[in-house]
């Protein structure tokens, strides 16, 4: 009897980066809104249902649209309601995901200046695809 298997890759289009900071997230949004003419709008909480049939973890969201490359940024805590969404890096208190197109540049130019907010400790990529509860991030 012949077998066949099916392989089954996540397409993970999307940049991360994690930051760290002892900030709520209402205060750490208005300084990357300030720092980066940005205008993160809070968003209903993300709902994630982290160990099945446990109930939903709330995370809280921000999202801004960059009119000029039609990317979309999303503003999220690592912590929630119940537990974390990427357990295995729980030293990173939120996570900035950049959907559709962002140009190396301008990602460059975006972390160096997160960076520069004293109130962040760390702004550094991550790459998806090395997390391991990256089906988390999908929403």
């Amino acid at each position: 009897m012949n077998r066949k298997t099916l392989k089954f890759e996540i397409d993970l289009d999307f940049v991360l980066i994690a930051i760290t900071t002892s900030l709520k997230d209402y205060r750490i949004c208005y300084l990357i809104n300030k720092y980066l003419s940005f205008n993160f709008s809070k968003s209903d909480d993300l709902e994630v249902d982290i160990l099945q049939g446990s109930g939903l973890v709330f995370f809280s969201l921000y999202q801004y649209h960059w009119e000029a490359s039609d990317t979309d940024f999303f503003f999220i805590a690592n912590k929630g309601s119940d537990g974390y969404l990427v357990p295995e890096m729980r030293k990173a208190d939120y996570f900035l995901m950049i959907k559709n197109y962002i140009d190396d540049d301008d990602l460059d130019k975006l972390i160096t200046t997160l960076n520069r907010i004293p109130e962040i400790v760390a702004a550094v990529k991550i790459d998806p695809k090395k997390i391991k509860s990256r089906e988390n991030l999908l929403f």
